[in-house]
């Protein structure tokens, strides 16, 4: 306690976000397996078990959009605080009998878990921001791509978490374990957290929750597409192809993917060794066009590959990590961008807005896995994909640059 008290106080802060935000991470990851598998186990079907999870998706596109005008008002560490509290309620309310564990009360427990997921999200994201200043966008992007990577790869050591807790302790005990730690890390961040960290000197009006910066509107739009294209294959249609098709079983299919997001997020940490060498080289729009454009065409090779070769299988896994690499990259390119761009004066309220449009991307995408599959199949869900991608990076196009600006900050603000 003693060197962490001998850190500079912003350092200190970030380390104090970043273990809420690695904890709750944890948590998600973890009681959606346990939802997944124990509501299989009694005997539920796909499709019923992935209605669980509806109103956790609606619910995050409204909460990015509010959160960070109350994030403004009542500042980050507020917000933060009610998202772990959130998911305490929302574990507890799994803890009744079995027999009253029934489909409206997960629902609604998931509607409060993913409300708390996007306010603790939203709240690390914007606090990062206030933290580095202005003229450190180097240190901006390692912080950022380390938060966002490393909660990637816990979100997928959450799957793993979630199987070993309902083996061990049943899933009543595996909820409450999880809710008394987090009660625990609720109460460390209420009593160490800076309770002004974020808070607006303006206190914008509700109507200001619609951001008027056309650096952030575009990146939001990109975003969208940019998720949606992510998972119009990757939800649903993946992982039913590697079951109904390539023959994997549920364990394999479920381990697989939890690798893959475990990896995505180790990536998503290195990220800026990627995208630029120099101490002070940063991204800009350029970038998120370039590596968005590289991007687009994986897909569309996978769906191609897929429909003259019969080595499927080997294609696509092997596609699948590289998208995955890509996908990294851009994701983090992304995360970072918008703190950038975000406003001083209610950074809260333009990474909300970005977010929500991140929620609504993942929203698309989820709905539109499950129908072209179904009517059309995997390849057709690909090309979905690229051409989503590459809508962002035409989107992109219009994102400040650094080289015309002579700045990094846009002037379009």
């Amino acid at each position: 306690m003693e060197r962490l008290g001998a850190l500079p106080p912003e350092l200190r802060q970030y380390l104090l976000v970043t273990g809420n935000y690695w904890v709750f991470t944890l948590t998600d990851g973890a009681l959606r397996m346990l939802v997944v598998l124990h509501f299989h186990q009694l005997g539920y079907s796909p499709l019923e078990v992935a209605m669980l999870f509806l109103f956790y998706e609606i619910f995050g596109c409204v909460t990015n959009l509010l959160g960070g005008w109350l994030g403004a008002h009542a500042g980050l560490s507020t917000t933060m605080n009610m998202g772990l509290a959130m998911q305490v309620v929302a574990l507890s309310m799994l803890l009744v009998p079995e027999r009253m564990l029934t489909v409206p009360l997960v629902m609604a427990a998931q509607a409060l878990s993913g409300i708390a997921k996007d306010l603790n999200k939203m709240s690390a994201k914007s606090t990062i921001r206030l933290l580095v200043p202005k003229d450190a966008q180097r240190t901006l992007y390692r912080w950022v791509a380390l938060l966002t990577g490393s909660k990637n790869a816990l979100k997928g050591v959450g799957f793993f978490l979630g199987g070993v807790l309902l083996a061990s302790w049943g899933f009543r005990g595996a909820i409450a374990s999880m809710a008394l730690v987090l009660a625990l890390v609720c109460l460390c961040s209420v009593m160490y957290l800076n309770r002004d960290l974020g808070k607006s000197s303006t206190k914008p009006l509700l109507s200001q929750i619609f951001s008027k910066s056309r650096p952030v509107n575009v990146l939001s739009a990109a975003r969208l597409l940019l998720f949606a294209a992510r998972d119009v294959w990757f939800v649903v249609a993946l992982p039913v192809y590697l079951s109904s098709s390539l023959g994997w079983d549920n364990w394999a299919v479920g381990t697989f993917l939890a690798s893959w997001i475990i990896g995505y997020g180790l990536i998503q940490s290195v990220a800026p060794r990627l995208t630029g060498s120099g101490a002070t080289d940063v991204p800009d729009g350029k970038t998120a066009t370039r590596w968005a454009l590289v991007m687009s065409l994986v897909p569309a090779a996978i769906a191609i590959a897929m429909s003259v070769s019969t080595a499927i299988g080997f294609i696509l896994i092997g596609g699948l990590l590289l998208f995955g690499a890509l996908f990294a990259v851009n994701s983090a390119l992304h995360s970072f961008l918008i703190v950038s761009y975000a406003d001083d004066e209610g950074v809260s309220l333009d990474v909300g807005f970005y977010y929500m449009a991140n929620a609504m991307g993942r929203l698309l995408g989820t709905v539109l896995s499950g129908w072209v599959y179904q009517t059309w199949g995997l390849e057709q869900c690909l090309w979905i994909s690229s051409v989503f991608i590459a809508l962002a990076a035409a989107i992109s196009l219009s994102l400040p640059r650094s080289e015309a600006s002579g700045l990094f900050r846009s002037p379009l603000k």
